[in-house]
């Protein structure tokens, strides 16, 4: 009778999580067709159809590339990259992170991330330039932060964001 109670309220747990989890799955899919429309609307009204890439045919996260660098790099998960770049949300241009001239120097700020380190558009897009060259990003929220609001930005849950990174070294 133990055995069978336990198994029973075993069965039930699990038939919970999987509701939970398909609720979660509709949440991410309802999510990525508000942001596919507000990114592709962009792309449209801002006259962008021509320049604009997916990143991969099954993404909502397209980059344009304003120069390609130059060299043979290749790009892990592990791969250094050196940046200038300037962060902004899509729907209302506001910038939220950037490089700037340090105060008092004429030196760029020009930090150095692990690229599998990065959000996935990052990893993405990044790897679409070589050396020397700036491209264009812009994110559906599931390519930068999703629904996880990021208060040392500003930016809200689901987040679309707009990047320009100029790519200055690449490391293995």
């Amino acid at each position: 009778m133990k055995r069978c109670f336990f198994f029973i309220l075993l069965v039930a747990v699990v038939m919970a999580g999987c509701g939970k989890t398909q609720s979660n799955v509709a949440q991410y899919k309802a999510q990525a067709a508000i942001d596919d429309k507000i990114v592709t609307n962009y792309i449209s009204q801002n006259s962008l159809t021509d320049t604009a890439h997916k990143v991969s045919d099954t993404s909502g996260a397209y980059y344009i590339v304003i120069n390609p660098g130059s060299g043979n790099d290749v790009f892990t998960s592990s791969t250094q990259i050196t940046v200038t770049y300037v962060g902004r949300l899509l729907t209302t241009g506001k910038i939220f992170s950037r490089t700037d001239t340090l105060a008092g120097s004429q030196n760029m700020f020009t930090p150095s991330y692990v690229l599998g380190q990065t959000i996935l558009g990052w990893q993405l897009g990044v790897p679409k330039i070589k050396k020397g060259g700036e491209v264009r990003l812009l994110l559906p929220s599931r390519y930068a932060y999703g629904p996880y609001a990021q208060s040392q930005f500003g930016l809200p849950a689901n987040a679309i964001l707009d990047f320009d990174i100029k790519l200055y070294n690449v490391t293995n």
